[in-house]
């Protein structure tokens, strides 16, 4: 595609070859957040860290990763989507390094901080790709970029847990730095520039994220569904590596391993985003989490199971929470896409904010379930947090009612 200025792109068929460096863009990015998880006992270990200590570098990655989504990302509204992708990449690349080169817990934190906010260039990558691609497509384009963001999640557990296991863990902040840097390059080659949506001074992008979260209802019950499937979903995978050892003595490849069933799960994105399509995102969301409540509540039929059959159901809960959690999410950026076409990296950025806050909540809550109350604490958790998700979207049913009513009058 050429680099220059793009006149508009609401009828313009998106290339494959576009969608799928977006895709993987998205899922290099945001792989580096989680690399950390099935690595943690090693960690503790060869930095000599306290469990508590280590428990805070996912915990304090996730929160860079909701403050550079909420301070940063909303300048994708007000400057050319292209250079601010392509800065965050080489801060990433810069980061992860530092990651790589800590020799004692207090730098790695720092440089887990960092790279939360720097990995929030896949928040930029995903309303490019709405703003790339035609309205009739943006639901599918939308997803697919998803599938490559979130088999970058789960994927990233499986691949830290081997080369973490067989090369160590500096070997894989490396790998990750280099990744990051190859699709930064290509990104910033291949990427046309996106003309700024608004003139507004950056104050003025911040005030009127008030506005609109005001404005918006919808947006927030987005933000609020979602936000607590995240709550679910990262307590049960910031404390599955430590669960799986202490239970059936497994090691960090095989607690990585677990996240090709979430990646699985992911699939759903693109399915998600077609079925938004065609008969709205509102009924894919109520669908997606009853799905992933039911999922996370069969956890508690652990106990009752020979151990063979414990795994496997792990495995089988694992994909189907994950299908739940995805399809609700790439359902949800295709509602919030559609109320302010201009707005999109701010709408973006305030779901997100509620999704990693998620995110730091439940693995914070889940490492403190794991510790009082054993992993049938954790199901607990995962349950009520899927449940309140899923009333949050069945109340979202009639207050759209109610807000169509008061459009009209």
């Amino acid at each position: 595609m050429s680099t220059q200025t793009q006149p508009s792109h609401d009828e313009r068929p998106l290339a494959a070859s576009t969608v799928l460096m977006l895709a993987t863009g998205a899922g290099f990015s945001v792989a580096s957040i989680y690399y950390s998880q099935p690595m943690l006992e090693i960690l503790s270990g060869q930095l000599h860290a306290s469990v508590t200590a280590s428990g805070l570098v996912p915990t304090l990655t996730q929160i860079g990763y909701a403050l550079g989504i909420l301070l940063l990302a909303p300048l994708g509204d007000r400057h050319d989507r292209r250079t601010i992708i392509s800065i965050k990449g080489l801060l990433l690349t810069l980061a992860l390094l530092l990651s790589a080169a800590a020799g004692n817990i207090t730098v790695l934190l720092v440089a887990s901080l960092a790279v939360g906010i720097a990995a929030t260039m896949a928040q930029d990558i995903v309303p490019a790709a709405a703003h790339l691609a035609p309205a009739a497509q943006r639901g599918k384009t939308v997803g697919t970029v998803m599938t490559g963001l979130l088999l970058g999640i789960l994927l990233s557990r499986v691949v830290s847990g081997v080369v973490a296991q067989y090369a160590g863990w500096r070997t894989m902040f490396i790998l990750a730095a280099l990744l990051v840097l190859m699709i930064t390059l290509i990104l910033w080659r291949r990427l046309p520039h996106i003309a700024p949506s608004t003139a507004m001074s950056y104050p003025e992008l911040l005030a009127s994220m008030r506005h609109l979260w005001l404005r918006h209802g919808e947006l927030r019950r987005a933000a609020l569904a979602q936000g607590l499937l995240s709550v679910g979903f990262s307590a049960f995978w910031s404390t599955l590596a430590v669960m799986l050892h202490s239970h059936y003595g497994l090691g960090s490849a095989t607690a990585g391993a677990f996240g090709l069933a979430g990646a699985a799960g992911a699939l759903a994105a693109p399915l998600a985003g077609m079925l938004a399509d065609r008969h709205g995102p509102a009924m894919v969301t109520r669908l997606a989490t009853a799905l992933a409540t039911v999922s996370f509540a069969a956890l508690f039929l652990l106990p009752l199971l020979p151990v063979p059959a414990q795994l496997a159901l792990i495995v089988v809960s694992a994909l189907g929470f994950d299908f739940g959690v995805q399809a609700t999410l790439v359902s949800h950026q295709t509602l919030i896409f559609g109320l302010e076409p201009a707005a999109r990296s701010r709408l973006n950025a305030l779901m997100f904010t509620g999704v990693f806050i998620g995110m730091a909540v439940g693995s914070a809550l889940g490492s403190l379930m794991l510790e009082r109350a054993g992993w049938p604490g954790v199901v607990a958790l995962l349950t009520v947090a899927g449940a309140g998700s899923f009333v949050v979207r069945m109340w979202g049913r009639s207050a759209q009612v109610q807000d169509a009513i008061t459009a009209a009058k």
